[in-house]
């Protein structure tokens, strides 16, 4: 079965313009929409109101900001902060968050995998800004624990239908000529859980298998020159890692002479050892497993490896009982981060609803937004940059009136592929499965303002 129906190639619902700002001109209308929705709140503002507030350590902020009314007196008095000297510079040799976003870190889920060292750790989507993770709350999936490897004593072996076997040292990869790319990296499990039903109640449960970060390191396909590789008989290259499952992926010839990287480091400084410091594979709109880290082997061959993890692992579960092999492209997806499962909305009015989306395939072309369950949809804005194989950050001008509400996106990519409702995607891949679940994500919120993690058909 072709990739190209996990993308659902379906024509998009008819956009509603309606009365939403966007499809009004200029910034005046939309100034015009924002003043009258937040005027719907004023009256809880003046009281001391806020429009959001953060539930649980695990649901993060849904909007900053210190509430209005009954703070007015303190700006009239100066805090203890502004009447004294502060920290000292360099007080903390590497900078650390404030202490009061302690509250937003990656979480495990318990009892996900039988030991803690193959488990998973959430980033905090709903917390997040822009487009790049930070690396502190870059996702984790490890199979066998991770490891904090001495860079002087690692290498990297390049063999195989090579004219000249080679091994590297960290030295002589770093003098190689370098490249910095920014790309998004998803487990192929990310929303796994949600294939029968709904599982879990956040963004950072459903989604979180989900980072974006600027990567540098050398071209796979500068090194692959170097050593006289076969490019026209070896149609694959095995990765292998250092880590104690010997993780092992192929990987086509196609995408390590385009835009995959030997990377050393991530969003300006070297990889954290959980991110598989001191050397990694990049591989650019593939699932993660593929991303080799503590990359220490690079295997040209002409034909796929059939590894453990390509054969028993990562294989998608069809109706019929078959099993789909080497579906690692991620397919287009996104999701609103805020408001999301598990905030609550505090008082009517306006909102910015914003979230993420991404695909395999290169550039998000289009986000589309619904409050209704998908029966209207408005486009949303999408901000720069867009990239291509990167996140994108789009935001919605909403004004919610304490009805209630079903919020979706929708993303549709420059190839013209299209996300898919879940039931579409049921349709083809039946309820069974574990990776690759694209489907839209719907958030309910309720007329008390709480916001639940729904499946609507």
């Amino acid at each position: 079965m072709s990739d190209n129906r996990i993308g659902g190639r379906i024509r998009p619902a008819p956009i509603v313009a309606g009365d939403d700002p966007l499809a009004q001109a200029g910034s005046r209308a939309r100034r015009s929409f924002m003043g009258k929705a937040l005027a719907m709140g004023a009256g809880a503002a003046a009281s001391g109101g806020a429009l959001g507030k953060q539930v649980s350590p695990a649901t993060g902020p849904l909007q900053r900001g210190a509430a209005v009314g009954a703070g007015e007196s303190a700006i009239l008095e100066l805090p203890a902060h502004t009447r004294s000297l502060g920290q000292p510079v360099a007080a903390r040799a590497y900078g650390l968050p404030s202490q009061w976003e302690r509250n937003l870190q990656r979480r495990e889920s318990p009892g996900l995998t039988r030991v803690s060292a193959a488990g998973v750790s959430f980033t905090p989507l709903q917390g997040m800004f822009g487009i790049l993770t930070p690396n502190g709350l870059h996702f984790e999936r490890h199979h066998q624990g991770w490891y904090d490897i001495d860079p002087s004593g690692h290498r990297l072996m390049i063999m195989g239908m090579v004219r000249e076997p080679r091994v590297f040292t960290m030295d002589d990869l770093m003098r190689l000529p370098a490249v910095s790319r920014i790309h998004f990296i998803e487990c192929g499990a990310n929303t796994g859980m949600e294939w029968g039903n709904v599982a879990v109640p956040t963004v950072q449960y459903s989604h979180g298998m989900l980072s974006c970060c600027e990567y540098t390191g050398v071209l796979l396909s500068t090194l692959l020159d170097m050593v006289g590789a076969n490019t026209r008989e070896g149609r694959y290259v095995l990765a292998e890692g250092a880590d104690g499952a010997s993780m092992t992926r192929t990987i086509s010839m196609a995408n390590a002479l385009d835009d995959v990287m030997v990377a050393w480091a991530m969003n300006g400084e070297m990889l954290r050892p959980e991110n598989g410091y001191p050397l990694r594979l990049v591989v650019p709109g593939v699932q993660g497993v593929s991303w080799v880290k503590y990359l220490r082997r690079l295997e040209v061959g002409d034909q796929p490896f059939y590894t453990k993890d390509e054969v028993i692992h990562y294989i998608d579960l069809m109706p019929d009982g078959t099993h789909r092999q080497f579906t690692s492209l991620q397919e287009v997806k996104s999701v609103i981060t805020t408001p999301s499962g598990g905030q609550v909305l505090l008082d009517h009015g306006y909102y910015n609803v914003t979230g993420l989306a991404w695909s395999g395939r290169g550039r998000v072309k289009r986000v589309d937004v619904s409050v209704d369950g998908g029966r209207n949809w408005r486009p949303a804005r999408l901000e720069s940059p867009v990239l291509p194989k990167a996140l994108t950050r789009f935001n919605f001008d909403w004004s919610w009136d304490g009805s209630p509400a079903v919020l979706q996106s929708r993303a549709i990519d420059e190839s013209g592929h299209v996300q898919p409702k879940i039931n579409q995607l049921r349709a083809v891949r039946g309820t069974r499965s574990i990776y690759h679940n694209n489907a839209i994500q719907s958030w309910k919120v309720s007329e008390t303002g709480e916001v639940f993690n729904v499946q609507v058909y």
